[in-house]
């Protein structure tokens, strides 16, 4: 261990243990409802409002690592490379408009639950058992692992701590209020947290840009201006006079990636803990205010912040070595472009230090109290109380549910000690779900899909990542030539999405499709509509049953929806870029950007009321 590079005053360690004490009160105060049934500690009661829920959603995604994945991206790519999540808000409006509704109907206690109502028989059953271990246990553990990762870095970075240290004290706090208070303590704790790690960002990039290696060049304006020596690193488009930038950095994410990828928080078709909160809302209207305020949030207001900490991190650290110099401590292990964002927060002074570590770890907290109840939620309901305990009390339930944190938290600890970067670890859970990402578009508004389908879909896509990752060199798949290259993990990418693509369509195409009555009764409680129904509902009406109830006659909202999804994008994008252009100086272009944005919500609403109206 090595003298830390920062000491907390008292003032610091006041805030700390005042922070924690709220958040536990929280998880205690929330404890006396969430015992009583697994849907009071998994859904909440399903009573959410929509404000409270689309703050829960966004303080998720506002994890320790993602500060750190952000200015993994900057640090090597510029600000253009954000375009590989940034592309994700079209799958999160495409939630918001079309797939909210649908969920909250479908009154399934997990997303995977819906398995069993959407097919039938053993072959659903085995869907819905394996995706909860593969999901709630293994994919869950990685993404939490990733999250701890982060914690590590900072506590070496900030305190000298050994990697084990970091774990044991990152985890016990939020390991009590999510096992005490269940997903109402989890939401509730999110929205003090919340508050919290979003002021700890902005003050963090407002010392940032303090800093002397920044006013030595004119401060923000000088750090971003054509002159700036990171000047390279400050394109938000790729240069479109480089055609493979522009594929890599922008056309895929945009083009292909939204739809056809499975990713943790934009699920296409939504799912995870998004699906969680939109099943725990009041209503159909709470659960799509939720998830648009979580894309607005999340997408268009909070990027910047970390953006600028990235990017003067490269004038006060231009090379790893400069980090390795400044906390020799730091295991060579951990020591990657992305410690760059806790080797700036050890730049604050007393007082605020305190709090921009609070926000750290609240920011951490959110992340894994989240995660921790929505994989235990697929762990007893979907696993342990469908197969193993079918006649277990809520009260039994609900006590293996906190086990089930427990067990999770120290799996997902001791994962966390083996990787290495944010950025490792993304890649790693976007090529995993390379290819199925249309599948649970589809699935909702296709007759013909069935189980079987998506379990070939499920296998395909973790077989063609496991031999794409470990058996077929990246640099090999590259396409080089005078005119155009593609680095080999893009081609690896579409590869995989284009192997699986096929092997699930081939599927549906090739094999039964679900018992009828199933379909019927899928569709009586969904009410998805659309022409991939349209022989679903002759058979019905052949066979004199009524699915459509009180929708019929009525116009398909599809087309009124994906207008509202289009909208929506072009008004969180625009304001997006509102703020960046601002921060740059582009005074005029901000204020335009911002006049679209609004114009765009006025026309969502509008567009909004009448798709209610019709539907």
């Amino acid at each position: 261990m090595y003298l830390a590079s920062i000491t907390l005053t008292t003032i610091d360690w006041a805030i700390l243990v005042a922070f924690f004490i709220i958040v536990l009160s929280i998880g205690y105060v929330a404890s006396r409802s969430a015992g009583k049934s697994t849907s009071e500690f998994f859904l909440g009661g399903r009573g959410m409002p929509w404000w409270l829920l689309g703050i829960s959603m966004v303080a998720c995604t506002f994890s320790a690592d993602t500060p750190n994945l952000v200015t993994d991206l900057v640090r090597q790519d510029g600000i253009a490379k954000n375009w590989v999540w940034w592309a994700f808000l079209i799958t999160g409006m495409v939630t918001v408009f079309i797939y909210a509704k649908l969920w909250r109907r479908s009154e399934v206690m997990t997303d995977l639950e819906y398995y069993e109502l959407r097919y039938h028989g053993n072959v659903a059953a085995f869907l819905r058992g394996f995706r909860s271990v593969f999901l709630g246990l293994f994919f869950n553990v990685l993404i939490m692992a990733t999250v701890t990762l982060a914690i590590i870095k900072y506590g070496q970075i900030l305190f000298g701590l050994p990697a084990w240290q970091c774990v044991l004290f990152g985890s016990i706090g939020v390991v009590i209020y999510a096992t005490l208070g269940g997903l109402k303590g989890v939401i509730w704790a999110d929205f003090f947290q919340y508050s919290i790690a979003m002021f700890g960002a902005v003050y963090a990039a407002y010392v940032a840009i303090q800093q002397p290696e920044v006013q030595a060049i004119g401060g923000l304006s000088g750090m971003l201006s054509a002159d700036s020596p990171i000047a390279s690193k400050l394109a938000i488009f790729p240069d479109p006079g480089d055609l493979s930038l522009l594929v890599s950095m922008l056309i895929i994410p945009i083009a292909v990636q939204w739809w056809a990828v499975w990713y943790p928080g934009a699920e296409p078709g939504g799912g995870g803990y998004i699906a969680q909160r939109m099943l725990s809302a009041k209503d159909e209207k709470n659960a799509i205010g939720a998830t648009l305020l979580f894309n607005f949030m999340h997408y268009a207001i909070r990027p910047w912040p970390w953006i600028l900490v990235a990017l003067a991190s490269l004038l006060v650290f231009p090379e790893l070595s400069d980090i390795g110099e400044q906390f020799p401590g730091i295991d060579a292990q951990y020591l990657a472009h992305d410690v760059a964002y806790p080797a700036m927060i050890s730049k604050l002074g007393p007082g605020m230090l305190g709090i921009v570590i609070a926000s750290i770890v609240a920011a951490y907290m959110s992340t894994i109290g989240t995660h921790l109840n929505w994989g235990s939620s697929y762990l007893v309901n979907d696993f342990y109380s469908r197969f193993i305990v079918k006649d277990a009390s809520q009260q039994h339930l609900v006590r293996v549910g906190r086990i089930c944190t427990v067990v999770l938290m120290v799996i997902a600890g001791v994962l966390a000690l083996k990787l290495e970067s944010a950025s490792q670890a993304f890649e790693l859970l976007l090529l995993s779900g390379a290819g199925t990402g249309a599948i649970y578009l589809m699935r909702w508004f296709w007759w013909r899909i069935n189980a079987v389908t998506e379990i070939v879909a499920m296998f395909g896509a973790i077989i063609t990542g496991v031999v794409l990752v470990f058996f077929v060199d990246a640099d090999a798949l590259a396409i080089r030539s005078e005119s155009f290259s593609l680095d080999g993990s893009s081609c690896r990418l579409l590869l995989a999405i284009l192997i699986n693509t096929v092997i699930w369509v081939t599927t549906a195409l090739l094999t039964k499709p679900e018992k009828k009555e199933t379909l019927y009764e899928f569709y009586r409680k969904t009410k998805p509509g659309g022409p991939g129904w349209a022989k679903l509902r002759a058979l019905a009406e052949a066979d004199g049953v009524d699915i459509e109830g009180d929708s019929k006659g009525k116009a398909w909202e599809l087309p009124y929806e994906l207008l509202c999804v289009f909208v929506g994008t072009i008004m969180i994008y625009a304001c997006l870029f509102s703020i960046g252009n601002f921060l740059f100086g582009n005074l005029v272009y901000a204020a335009l950007l911002l006049l679209l944005s609004g114009v765009c919500c006025v026309i969502i609403f509008k567009l909004f009321n009448r798709t209610r109206a019709v539907g």
